[in-house]
């Protein structure tokens, strides 16, 4: 349906030919397997413009010449497209070159708006839905196989480009007054080794009312230990304060020791999550009012007690008296006064760093709210699915690619640096 009818300079005029026939969707389907052929035409005629006349080329100091043209298909949005291009050897044979396929940043085959578009769908749906997503939506059939084959690809220069390519944080509006740094982890089952904690960062900018402006996110795959996490985000914070120097740097978390040994290190204030202790105020809410039908008492208890964290200076002290009058308090549950004698030994050795007076004062944030919709935004939507195991390769691949696509401006950046640089990396 679809041909050249000129070719002038960089400019190239095609012609496509539409039968309206049908319903309303026949006549769609028709247009878009149209607009496909359009595209595999002037996609081919593209890719011809980035392979050599065929003479001799040099790589540093290595003298390579042409061996043949060598008929490729190539993957593209619009449809497979063969393409007769340049392959070059050394005089002692070995490893192909093929100038075409470095020049126009080909991944596996594909193009890089293809490779683009699949990893972005790949990052959000299993492999079966995101094959019948292109088939059913693009008119594009590829195999499972091919589709992981790219993505993999991709994820693979994400992480070995981390330490060489920045990103810059995108033009805001708002002058960035604090940093909160905070991170949390999320369970996925992995293959071989059952239930295992990923991780997930976190680094949100917030203006002088306390406004959240920009966040990036960091995921990482469980590992013992959990250096590669820590350094990933060191880096992001040494980026970031080079950016913001005088800002105040906020730790949030909840009371994981890991989680305050990294932090102390990275931010002049911690401060534990606010909605974390409050789940320990419920607790005691039950030592309070232990009641079966004292449920409408514990709630204006824990509201009250909520408001007096949140706004009172000593509140933390009065609430720890509180605690230790409570305990010496009769006919209460085992597990009540279990979970009262945790929360109060919580209180105790973390009242230091809840100082929710201050901050609301100050607007300041108190909660690490965008870290726990992280954990199931980056990791438990797309990780968690019924029947899904995970080996490690798999998980860091996801994982790079959503936070890649879910901190704002860095899926575009990344793919800006792959169409300066390239996208040579060994997996």
């Amino acid at each position: 349906m679809a041909e050249i009818v000129a070719r002038n300079g960089n400019e190239l005029t095609l012609q496509v030919t539409v039968k309206l026939t049908g319903s309303l969707m026949d006549m769609e389907n028709t247009i878009l397997d149209s607009c496909n052929e359009i595209g595999s035409l002037a996609t081919t005629e593209a890719l011809q413009r980035f392979d050599t006349d065929g003479s001799p080329i040099k790589l540093g100091d290595i003298k390579m010449t042409a061996r043949h043209k060598d008929n490729k298909t190539y993957q593209t949005p619009y449809g497979c497209v063969d393409v007769e291009r340049h392959v070059y050897q050394t005089a002692k044979g070995g490893r192909i070159y093929c100038p075409l396929e470095h020049n126009a940043r080909i991944i596996r085959g594909a193009t890089p708006k293809f490779a683009q578009q699949i990893s972005h769908k790949y990052s959000n749906m299993n492999a079966p839905a995101v094959c019948r997503d292109l088939e059913e939506n693009h008119h594009r059939k590829i195999a499972h196989s091919y589709l992981q084959d790219v993505s993999d690809w991709v994820g693979a220069i994400a992480q070995a480009k981390e330490e060489i390519w920045e990103y810059a944080t995108p033009d805001l509006d708002e002058a960035i007054t604090t940093i909160v740094v905070s991170l949390d982890g999320a369970y996925i089952l992995m293959r071989e080794d059952g239930y295992r904690e990923a991780m997930v960062g976190n680094i949100s900018l917030y203006d002088v009312t306390g406004k959240r402006q920009h966040t990036l996110f960091i995921g990482e795959a469980p590992e013992y230990g959990k250096g590669t996490f820590f350094q990933r985000l060191e880096r992001e914070i040494s980026t970031v304060k080079k950016q913001y120097p005088d800002a105040i740097y906020l730790g949030i978390a909840d009371g994981a020791k890991n989680n305050w040994s990294f932090l102390a290190q990275h931010t002049g204030r911690q401060l534990l999550d606010f909605f974390h202790v409050t789940e320990y105020l419920a607790n005691v809410s039950y030592a309070a009012y232990p009641g079966k039908t004292d449920k409408p008492k514990r709630t204006i208890w824990l509201d009250e007690r909520c408001k007096q964290l949140k706004h009172e200076q000593d509140a933390v002290e009065t609430l720890i008296s509180e605690m230790e009058k409570l305990v010496n308090k009769k006919n209460l549950t085992k597990t009540v006064k279990e979970d009262l004698n945790a929360a109060l030994t919580y209180f105790i050795n973390h009242r230091h760093m809840m100082d929710y007076a201050t901050h609301m004062e100050k607007n300041l944030p108190i909660g690490s709210g965008v870290t726990e919709a992280a954990c199931k935004t980056l990791v438990k939507q797309r990780l968690c699915g019924s029947g899904m195991r995970w080996k490690d390769k798999g998980a860091k691949v996801i994982l790079s690619l959503r936070a890649l696509v879910q901190s704002k401006g860095r899926w575009q950046q990344f793919w800006s640096n792959i169409d300066q640089y390239g996208s040579q990396v060994c997996i």
